[in-house]
């Protein structure tokens, strides 16, 4: 699982999701990239089993780019606690995406199997994506 190795505090504030991604918008290293359209909290475990589905799917071939890194803890209180007594401990860690955002990158593998992994990954994630082909300027 995807988690810092050490953080300046332990604990977060939850922040706000408002407006787009501006950075990390365009497919940069591989040749598809798969694009979040909707604002989430991606936690370390959806982003793991999006890459496991999407190795899977091309067999362990091609090359594979994960673009986000859940850098922020989210703490919860235990079941059945009364109020007070502070903020609970971290339990998972989160990636905050905005819409635009390219999470995963693919190359070295066919446009049709590229699709299908991006496709399976985007069935793990919380959020609407869309598949996006890198052109000689850019994305499309």
């Amino acid at each position: 699982m995807l988690m810092p190795k050490r953080t300046k505090f332990r604990k977060h504030q939850r922040g706000r999701m408002n407006g787009c991604e501006s950075r990390g918008v365009e497919v940069q290293f591989g040749e598809y990239g798969l694009q979040v359209l909707e604002p989430a909290w991606i936690t370390s475990r959806q982003i793991e089993a999006a890459r496991k589905a999407m190795t899977r799917s091309v067999k362990r071939g091609g090359q594979l780019w994960i673009r986000v890194f859940p850098d922020k803890s989210v703490s919860k209180k235990p079941a059945e606690t009364r109020m007070g007594s502070g903020k609970g401990n971290p339990e998972f860690w989160i990636a905050v995406v905005k819409p635009g955002r390219i999470m995963f990158e693919m190359s070295g593998v066919t446009k049709k199997d590229a699709h299908e992994a991006l496709r399976l990954a985007a069935q793990k994630l919380p959020v609407k994506c869309r598949v996006l082909e890198r052109h000689a300027g850019g994305t499309h």
